[in-house]
């Protein structure tokens, strides 16, 4: 039963959780929003990456267990590393995950600068070794 507009577009628009092309050719995405001239506002991509935060936090805590009591400053790291190739992608690196639980910062910083993915994300692969081994934001 229709009771009000957001009930009409949830019906006349869909929803999809993932991007798609309308009949027009214009990216959309969730009830009808296009992405291609609308965009996003600064407060739902703040509102995103407070999810998507969440989501790697529960991700690498499920996974590595340990890390629940690792400082926040090097836990932002592990944060950061699996914001950007996920959960998978950051549990490739054993033997800088098991420098990092035995708290062997240094060992596990040359460990992050020596992998792939260091050469392909560059600066930011300097940055989060720097802050593994130091302990201070960067």
């Amino acid at each position: 039963m229709i009771t009000c507009l957001e009930d009409q577009l949830r019906r006349d628009e869909g929803e999809r959780l993932k991007i798609y092309q309308d009949t027009m050719g214009k990216w959309t995405i969730g009830i009808g929003r296009n992405l291609s001239d609308v965009g996003i506002s600064p407060n739902e991509a703040a509102l995103m990456l407070a999810n998507d935060i969440k989501a790697a936090t529960v991700a690498l805590e499920s996974q590595f267990p340990w890390t629940v009591g690792l400082e926040p400053i090097r836990k932002a790291v592990l944060l950061n590393m699996t914001f950007n190739m996920g959960i998978a992608g950051l549990a490739e690196f054993r033997q800088f995950l098991s420098k990092v639980q035995a708290g062997d910062y240094a060992g596990a910083s040359q460990d992050m600068l020596q992998s792939l993915w260091a050469k392909q994300v560059g600066p930011r692969a300097q940055r989060l070794a720097i802050q593994m081994e130091s302990g201070f934001w960067q």
